[in-house]
């Protein structure tokens, strides 16, 4: 019975393809999971680290029911030099204070041809060189808000540059995405976004060099709240010149570009530009994988000045190379610290470029939203929006972006099959410098999740999660809370040739 209801939930998700006389000779991988969970909470807010960076899924206010259901088909592996597609949907419904909320954080068609990769859609994305797993959050997107609809051109990942003997290897992407229109004071705005790094050394060298930039410009739009002096009646420019110019972040733009132009824009560069610049260094050293790293914000162009070099995120990040037999282990650890509270002085000077400071990261003069989504920011999570602090502080968009913080991770496991990941976080919070705090707010928040596989009657191989967390300090609401949620996962191949499929594996 077990087995054959495993069967029809396997048939259900993975699909059947049509049948041929030939087999192909390379599948397709298939995945998709089911999951439910509960969250309680000992405030009304749910705790900072079961939260952050979850692309916007959980909820600002605890307790609550969640359940997600997910399904992808990513690349054939080998041979890249024909056309391949792929595609992911992903669903998510929580219930709980903020009441019933039904997402879909992810949605999108992709396809590969040879080195290039085009996909649209919402994808979950991480930009900027970090520790993906045990990392505070990138600065400039960290997967802390839900995806928006992007269509993208780029290279799926690093490739080699031809006929540097695997020397050089490049990374590149071209986006644009839409903003959504609902309860933001500009409405129908766009989002530019490129990336590009390139990584020095080939994959048995001891060591390897990475560098790179992103750049997301917020830009086009209407507003009944901007002022003449910010917009054209509320309208900002949102031609095909003023694209051009937001993706060049070309200055000096007049009313000739767009007739939406204004005095402000002229001053500075149409749209809200930032981003990081990111370098980085690999090494091997006994049996470890180190990744030393730094990313450099950037926002008005005071970074070329050098006025805000003393802000940025700079990470040391270890693992091993070869999992050991003890019982317990440590496999990999991460210490960050990020500094924005610098921005180049409290001073800004159009005429002298050595005091353009109060770069007010993440907030903007014509995008009053800021550098959010769904109430959440981008980048990383720790520049605080308004809705996620203490009710007597003050307010605004992104109203805490002066932040000095240390953060660790470690990871591991208990055994041969129990993992193990905690995230400790320690920031004083100064708020902006058009709204500084009376005094700086020390805040301290920690996360421990543990993961074990579980064989259940009728589910069979499942995976069960627990995680601990907890808000202490000045700035954010005080709350302890648990998330145990239940997992049941799927592998399979599928190839559009044969209706055969691989084995189910627990995931």
């Amino acid at each position: 019975m077990c087995a054959f209801i495993n069967g029809l939930i396997i048939a259900f998700f993975l699909g059947q393809a049509p049948g041929f006389s030939q087999p192909d000779t390379v599948a397709k991988p298939v995945r998709a999971y089911l999951e439910a969970g509960a969250l309680l909470t000992t405030g009304t807010a749910v705790p900072f680290w079961l939260r952050a960076n979850q692309y916007g899924t959980i909820p600002l206010l605890g307790s609550l029911t969640t359940y997600r259901m997910g399904h992808f088909a990513d690349y054939k592996p080998g041979n890249t030099a024909r056309f391949d597609w792929g595609y992911g949907l992903e669903l998510v419904e929580t219930i709980g204070r903020s009441g019933q909320q039904l997402l879909l954080p992810q949605a999108y068609l992709k396809g590969r041809w040879h080195q290039l990769e085009l996909y649209a859609g919402r994808r979950k994305t991480i930009v900027g060189l970090v520790d993906t797993l045990l990392t505070s959050g990138a600065y400039a997107m960290s997967g802390n808000a839900m995806p928006l609809p992007t269509i993208q051109l780029g290279t799926p990942g690093f490739i080699t540059v031809p006929f540097t003997k695997r020397i050089l290897s490049i990374y590149a992407t071209y986006g644009h995405a839409w903003f959504e229109t609902a309860n933001r004071k500009v409405e129908h705005t766009y989002l530019h976004q490129a990336t590009f790094y390139a990584r020095i050394g080939k994959p048995t060298w001891p060591v390897r060099f990475v560098g790179g930039i992103n750049h997301q410009v917020v830009w086009g739009g209407y507003s009944p709240y901007l002022s003449n002096d910010l917009s054209n009646n509320g309208h900002l420019p949102s031609s095909f010149k003023a694209y051009l110019y937001a993706v060049t972040a070309l200055s000096y733009s007049d009313a000739s570009i767009d007739g939406n132009v204004t005095s402000f824009d002229e001053t500075n560069r149409i749209g809200n530009h930032l981003g990081s610049l990111d370098l980085g260094a690999e090494f091997s050293l006994g049996g470890c994988t180190v990744l030393v790293y730094r990313q450099n914000p950037f926002e008005t162009g005071a970074i070329w000045y050098l006025t805000t070099i003393a802000d940025g995120l700079n990470g040391l990040s270890i693992r091993r190379q070869n999992q050991g037999d003890s019982f317990f282990s440590i496999d990999r650890g991460l210490l960050e610290f990020l500094y924005t509270a610098n921005q180049g002085g409290d001073r800004f000077v159009i005429d002298d470029p050595y005091q353009r400071g109060k770069v007010d990261y993440f907030n903007n003069s014509q995008y009053k939203d800021g550098w959010t989504s769904r109430a959440h920011t981008i980048g990383t999570p720790f520049l605080t929006p308004e809705g996620d602090i203490r009710p007597n502080l003050p307010y605004g968009p992104i109203i805490n972006n002066r932040v000095a913080l240390w953060h660790l991770g470690l990871s591991g496991r208990v055994g041969h099959t129990v993992n193990w990941l905690l995230k400790v976080s320690e920031s004083r919070n100064r708020g902006t410098y058009n709204a500084p705090f009376a005094s700086p707010l020390d805040q301290f928040s920690a996360l421990l999740q543990v993961t074990a596989p579980l064989h259940l009657p009728l589910l069979g191989d499942s995976q069960l999660t627990s995680r601990l967390a907890t808000d202490q300090g000045s700035f954010l609401p005080r709350s302890t809370g648990v998330l145990i949620s239940l997992q049941k996962s799927w592998q399979s191949t599928w190839s559009s040739r044969s209706s055969t499929h691989g084995k189910e594996m627990a995931k």
